[in-house]
C-alpha cells in the first residue's frame, strides 16, 4: 500500500479489530488492496454474519480460495466503518447490511463496490425497558442502534417517523437515538443509560436474556413475507474486476458455509459459537445462542427487492439523498456457483 492509504486504513482498523491471517503468505498488489494471491474479508462479530463466522471457522473459504490464496480477516462493529475500510483498500471484500452497501455506492457514484451474493435474512430487534408497553411510550426515551446510517439506524428511524414520533441526527427529536457500539449497548442497557435499542442477533437476545429486556418489535413483521436482507456480500469493483477468479471462489466459500448451516443446524451453531469465542475470548450462552438462531434465515438470496425499500426509507429519513441503484448487483459470479451446485439463480430485482 502507499504510506497514504496505509494511514488509513489503520485509522479505519484501530477500531474495528486487528487483521488476521489463514492460509499461505503473499504479498500486496500496491495499489491499496490485495494482489491475486490474497483476499481481504470484513464482518462482524454478530450472528446475523454467521455465514462468515461459519466459513471462516469451518475453512470453507481457505479451501474454495485453494492453498495458493492467503485469506485475511478483520472484524467491524457496524457498516459503515467497513465501508471505509473497503474505499481505504484495507479490505477487498465484506459482509455488510444493505443501508452502508446503498451508501458506498451513492457516495462513489456507483462505482466502488458491488453486491455479489446474500447471506442472511431477519434477525434485528427493537429491545425495550419492560416498563414501555407501546411505541407511544418510546417518546422521551432513549434508543441505541449500532452507528449513524447503518441498517438498524435506518430502520429505527424511518419506523419512527412512521409511527409520528420524530429523530434528528444530533439526538434530539421526540425519542433519542443514540449510536453506539453494541458492546456499550448491553452495558448501557444493564445500567439504565438507555431504554432500549434496535440492534442486530446476538445482541437483541442477550439484551433480552441477560438484561430482563423486552423485544417490543421485531423487524421480521414488516416486511413481506418476514424476509428483508440483513447480511450480504459486497466487494469492491476493481477487486471484482481485477480477480473474477478470487471472487467467485469467495462466493462458493458463502455459499458453502450457508448449505452447511442450513444442514447442519447444531453443528453452525458451535462453529458460530467457537469463531465468536476466538474473537471475544467468550462464547455466547447456549440460551442466547439458540435465541439467536431461530430469528435468522441463512440465504444466498440477497432479497434485492428490500434492498430497493430500504433505499427508499433511508432517503425519507434524510439518510440518503435519492441514488440508482441500478447496476448494484453482480449476481453471476453467484448463479454460476449456484449452478454447478443444481440450486436455482437468484435475481437482482
Amino acid at each position: 500500500m502507499r504510506l497514504r492509504q496505509v494511514a488509513a486504513a489503520l485509522a479505519v482498523l484501530t477500531g474495528a479489530g486487528a487483521l488476521t491471517a489463514c492460509g499461505s503468505d503473499s504479498g500486496t498488489d500496491g495499489s491499496g488492496g490485495s494482489g491475486g494471491s490474497e483476499i481481504k474479508l470484513g464482518y462482524f462479530p454478530n450472528i446475523t454474519h454467521a455465514t462468515a463466522l461459519v466459513g471462516i471457522q469451518k475453512g470453507f473459504f481457505t479451501k474454495q480460495l485453494g492453498s495458493g490464496v492467503k485469506l485475511t480477516t478483520a472484524t467491524f462493529n457496524a457498516g459503515p466503518s467497513a465501508t471505509e475500510a473497503l474505499f481505504s483498500g484495507a479490505i477487498d471484500a465484506t459482509y455488510i447490511g444493505p443501508s452502508p452497501a446503498i451508501n458506498a455506492w451513492a457516495k462513489s457514484h456507483g462505482k466502488a463496490i458491488k453486491i455479489i451474493s446474500g447471506a442472511a435474512s431477519g434477525g434485528a430487534s427493537l429491545v425495550v425497558n419492560p416498563s414501555i408497553k407501546s411505541v407511544e411510550d418510546l417518546r422521551g426515551k432513549t434508543i441505541a442502534t449500532p452507528q449513524l446510517g447503518n441498517t438498524q439506524d435506518v430502520a429505527l428511524r424511518y419506523y419512527l417517523k412512521q409511527k409520528g414520533l420524530r429523530t434528528d441526527k444530533n439526538g434530539g427529536g421526540d425519542v433519542k437515538v443514540r449510536p453506539q457500539d453494541n458492546a456499550v449497548t448491553l452495558q448501557s442497557f444493564a445500567q439504565g443509560a438507555i431504554d432500549g435499542a434496535w440492534v442486530p442477533e446476538p445482541h437483541a437476545s442477550r439484551l433480552v436474556l441477560e438484561n430482563k429486556g423486552k423485544r417490543l418489535l421485531n423487524e421480521n413483521d414488516l416486511w413481506p413475507g418476514r424476509k428483508f436482507v440483513v447480511t450480504h456480500l459486497i466487494v469492491r469493483t476493481e477487486f471484482l474486476k481485477s480477480h473474477p477468479d478470487l471472487v467467485k471462489k469467495l462466493v462458493a466459500g458463502s455459499v458453502e458455509a450457508n448449505a452447511f448451516i442450513n444442514s447442519d443446524p447444531a453443528g453452525a451453531k458451535k462453529s458460530a459459537n467457537a469463531q465468536l469465542a476466538e474473537l471475544s475470548g467468550k462464547p455466547l450462552k447456549d440460551d442466547v445462542l439458540e435465541s439467536s438462531f431461530k430469528e435468522i434465515a441463512f440465504t444466498d438470496d440477497p432479497i434485492a427487492s428490500s434492498l430497493h425499500e430500504g433505499a427508499k426509507h433511508a432517503q425519507e429519513i434524510g439518510l440518503l439523498e435519492p441514488v440508482d441503484l441500478a447496476g448494484i448487483y453482480d449476481l453471476g459470479p453467484l448463479n454460476e456457483v449456484l449452478k454447478t451446485e443444481g440450486k436455482s439463480p437468484v435475481s437482482d430485482s
